[in-house]
């Protein structure tokens, strides 16, 4: 059993340099503000007037370039929340500074950096993490412990679905996401993706489909409503996939769909269906909590799980107490944290992000290879979070 974490208020926050500003920021200053382990002392990015009405609006002590964030010696770590076109060049910047990285997702664009990031932390015994950590949060971690008590039996295959007409109706600057780096696969495929790989384990090989149904969009909100903007991604993927348990899954990701009733996970097994309704289309493993379904042989009906029992570590009580069942992004930097002073892997795990990227790239690719490409990258399937976790913070 994994040693339980002993890292608490008495001991020094991990000191963090926030680079990126833009709309993801919010969140993760509004919990780093709120969890003692973990504290960032500055933040910036190319356009410093927004970064230093975060930091006001934040309590973040000073503002700074991105490359004198990444100079200061007082720094532990570089919090990457920069577009993902830059993902990996930030990230390779950070560690030649002697900091530990955690950056949004995807981990790369490719997977040449990707491998590059991992190879340059492991010769500078620095630790790579990275979003999506959503499976961290109390929703999956009661599914995780559902499958490993064996409620549903062995497991033999998952399906997966999000369906949205784009970000352009509520996020003031959506360009990237249509630009090469973008697309709902690299977008959104990370949460359902990396839940799938805490759940089931690594993935073996995939195939897939995909289309751009739309050639422009325009931006229906914010100062730029009405703008028109050209879209060089394919905006509609269908997926199969292999899992090196033998399990099989499917997983359909689209900017193209403007409603659907389909669940948004699902897990099957010999012996009952443990099911991830949401009635927001772009929430399902996109999220920390919500409700876990199941239905077994012996059920006439479907249960709903976490429930109230009499057993007071269960994860429906800890997200109540602690705030986890509100957006927890962050988590996943926080476990970083401990992981360094632990001397352990983090679950968000660099490993984990190269492997997720490999599958998208697997998928994206396998059209023009004719069948199945083989995912040659593999990682440990991250373990649980310790029941205490929430404890103290």
């Amino acid at each position: 059993m994994e040693k339980t974490y002993s890292i608490r208020k008495h001991q020094e926050p991990f000191r963090v340099g926030l680079i990126g500003t833009g709309k993801i920021s919010d969140i993760y200053l509004q919990n780093c503000a709120k969890w003692s382990g973990l504290s960032v002392y500055v933040c910036g990015s190319l356009n410093l007037s927004e970064s230093e009405e975060k930091a006001a609006k934040y309590g973040v002590p000073s503002v700074a370039h991105p490359d004198d964030i990444i100079s200061d010696p007082n720094l532990d770590c570089i919090l990457n929340l920069t577009i993902p076109a830059v993902h990996a060049e930030v990230s390779m910047r950070a560690l030649r500074g002697g900091k530990h990285v955690y950056s949004e997702k995807p981990f790369a664009t490719n997977r040449e950096d990707g491998a590059a990031i991992l190879n340059l932390a492991q010769k500078s015994g620095l630790l790579v993490g990275n979003a999506p950590d959503t499976f961290l949060g109390a929703r999956w971690q009661t599914v995780r412990r559902l499958l490993d008590e064996g409620l549903i039996g062995d497991v033999t295959g998952c399906m997966a679905f999000v369906g949205t007409h784009g970000v352009e109706r509520h996020h003031p600057n959506p360009d990237f996401y249509y630009q090469a780096g973008g697309g709902p696969l690299l977008d959104l495929g990370p949460y359902y993706l990396t839940a799938m790989v805490f759940l089931m384990g690594p993935i073996r090989r995939v195939s897939g489909m995909a289309r751009k149904t739309f050639d422009r969009r325009q931006i229906e909100n914010g100062p730029r409503n009405g703008e028109w903007m050209t879209v060089d991604v394919d905006t509609h993927s269908m997926s199969m996939l292999e899992f090196e348990s033998g399990a099989i899954g499917s997983m359909t990701i689209s900017f193209d769909i403007w409603d659907s009733e389909t669940p948004r996970f699902e897990i099957y097994g010999t012996e009952g269906t443990i099911c991830i309704p949401d009635p927001d289309p772009v929430h399902g493993a996109n999220d920390f909590h919500g409700p876990v379904w199941y239905r077994t042989r012996k059920e006439s009906r479907w249960e709903l799980q976490p429930r109230p029992t009499d057993r007071p570590t269960e994860w429906c009580i800890a997200e109540n107490r602690h705030g986890f069942n509100e957006n927890s992004r962050g988590l996943g930097l926080l476990d970083l944290s401990f992981a360094v002073k632990e001397g352990r892997c983090p679950r968000a795990s660099g490993d984990l992000a190269q492997h997720v990227l490999d599958v998208m790239l697997g998928i994206l690719e396998s059209p023009d290879r004719g069948g199945y490409v083989d995912i040659q990258s593999r990682c440990d399937r991250p373990n649980p979070l310790p029941e205490n976790f929430a404890e103290d913070l």
